[in-house]
């Protein structure tokens, strides 16, 4: 690369486009500037200089924005493609409600259970209750269960009354930083990004819906973990 490459190179991330495609992001996710400081954990003042161009878009915080808020990163970054990419892998999915032991349908079991409800053990839930069927997703691990989502404290994410796809972790110490998971703690249940957090004792708890605050909880707290394996939205009116 020529040193005038490289000069439209950087031109082009601390321009005006990258900032207006931000901004772009910014008002499809209702986000104000101080709401957008929390999310990415930046200093809003500081922010707000990236925002009118006195400080540097770096490719740090390219990599923020994509990791903490879904955006595409050749999209963000270079304008290419859209600014959520989505999967555009066609799966045949198939659904059984015969659940006796004799079924021909493989797949995995679904359970009329809201996952946010209550603070009983999943575990327990799953063995004192039927499934209401099975489906059969591929790529989708055996031992995965299907169940309820409501509210909107993950939307757009996770739509109020979608599915998701959950699997038992059984060591709680083995966290995909910046995953879905369903978090069991003693009071309640809830369905979160789990985030690193500075003090290596706790987690962040994010939701996609910025109405709602982070939360900092203690793994030590954690009785549960399950990692979010897939998504199934619907909209429930």
């Amino acid at each position: 690369m020529t040193p005038t490459d490289t000069s439209n190179a950087r031109a082009g991330l601390n321009g005006p486009e990258i900032i207006g495609r931000l901004r772009h992001i910014m008002t499809l996710k209702h986000l104000s500037q101080r709401g957008l400081a929390r999310l990415l954990r930046l200093d809003p003042s500081n922010l707000s200089k990236v925002l009118t161009g006195k400080l540097p878009f770096t490719e740090g915080l390219v990599n923020r924005i994509v990791a903490d808020l879904g955006v595409s990163k050749p999209w963000l970054r270079d304008g290419e493609g859209l600014p959520f990419e989505k999967e555009t892998v066609t799966r045949d999915i198939a659904v059984c409600t015969d659940v006796t032991p004799t079924c021909e349908c493989a797949g995995v079991p679904v359970y009329d259970i809201d996952v946010t409800a209550g603070r009983r053990s999943l575990e327990q839930i799953f063995s004192e209750t039927r499934p209401v069927g099975m489906m059969n997703i591929p790529e989708l691990p055996s031992d995965a269960q299907l169940v309820k989502v409501r509210g909107d404290s993950m939307s757009p994410r996770i739509n109020n009354g979608g599915y998701v796809a959950i699997r038992h972790i059984r060591d709680p110490r083995n966290i995909f930083w910046g995953q879905i998971y369903v978090v069991q703690l003693d009071e309640f249940r809830m369905i979160k990004y789990v985030r690193r957090h500075p003090d290596p004792s706790m987690v962040i708890l994010h939701s996609d819906n910025p109405a709602y605050d982070d939360m900092d909880v203690a793994r030590a707290d954690i009785r549960a973990l399950y990692i979010v394996e897939a998504i199934l939205n619907y909209e429930v009116s």
